[in-house]
């Protein structure tokens, strides 16, 4: 099984997420990149917090669900506004999500890039040639890559915790 890679890319304008969706959509149905998840930011101008959509239309049911884009966006924009007791259960949610790859720098790094009148798209993936993504997206908005790359071992974990969540919601509705 070949390595899963979490990439966030950044767009300097609250539109250019949707845009490289599309083209990612695109790259996927050529077979140049296999899309496990993905979701994409947008932050409009004057707005407290950005809008967070989980690209269900690329990856079906998605690999990781709706719970692991709610804890990484939740921990990337929201973190500032919580009550202490809240702050605590985000800690060892922020240590949970270091087990598997994704730490305190690459949080940070987002949390500085993604600000108001920016939107970034979040990709699980695997198969995917990084230059090829980039090359993509020519003739677009240029996006700035922060990437952490998951091993096999990083990404069944990740899937374990946030699958098991998925399934317990499906099952219940």
């Amino acid at each position: 099984m070949s390595q899963s890679t979490l990439t966030a890319w950044k767009f300097e304008t609250a539109d250019g997420a949707e845009a490289a969706a599309k083209t990612i959509q695109q790259l996927a149905k050529q077979k140049l990149v296999t899309v496990h998840d993905a979701a994409t930011v947008r932050w409009e101008v004057g707005a407290k917090k950005p809008k967070t959509h989980q690209l269900s239309s690329l990856t079906g049911a998605g690999a990781l669900g709706g719970a692991f884009w709610g804890m990484l966006f939740g921990l990337l924009f929201f973190v500032p506004l919580l009550g202490a007791a809240i702050g605590a259960a985000t800690g060892a949610l922020s240590g949970a999500l270091a087990d598997v790859g994704i730490d305190d720098g690459f949080i940070n790094r987002v949390r500085d890039k993604i600000t108001p009148g920016t939107s970034a798209l979040f990709i699980l993936s695997s198969d995917a040639v990084v230059d090829k993504i980039r090359d993509a997206f020519a003739g677009q908005e240029t996006p700035e890559l922060v990437f952490t790359n998951l091993s096999t071992e990083q990404e069944a974990a990740l899937r374990e915790v946030f699958g098991e969540e998925r399934q317990t919601a499906e099952e219940a509705s």
